[in-house]
């Protein structure tokens, strides 16, 4: 599964809102979803608000994260992020 043509060329926005959709489906402020994705807390902020683009890795980190929670057993977090697989990886 690859993020918009492999993470390259993808638009800053949908980065940041597919950053802060999962955060909020996972109901974690900034500051614990930069611990979760071993980031600072300025970065998470800055991805969400497009000031920054996560690097490769980072991206894939959050991928590998959606594909986990898409195996959910709460319903609702996986029906978000199967959803979000959808909406944001090809």
């Amino acid at each position: 599964m690859a993020f918009h043509q492999q993470y390259v060329g993808i638009e800053q926005p949908a980065i940041g809102q597919l950053i802060r959709e999962l955060r909020q489906t996972l109901k974690l402020t900034q500051e614990k979803f930069a611990v979760h994705l071993g980031v600072s807390f300025p970065t998470i902020n800055r991805w969400e608000n497009g000031y920054a683009t996560p690097s490769p890795l980072a991206l894939k980190q959050i991928e590998v994260l959606l594909n986990q929670l898409s195996e959910s057993s709460d319903a609702t977090v996986r029906e978000r992020c199967q959803s979000m697989r959808r909406k944001y990886f090809v």
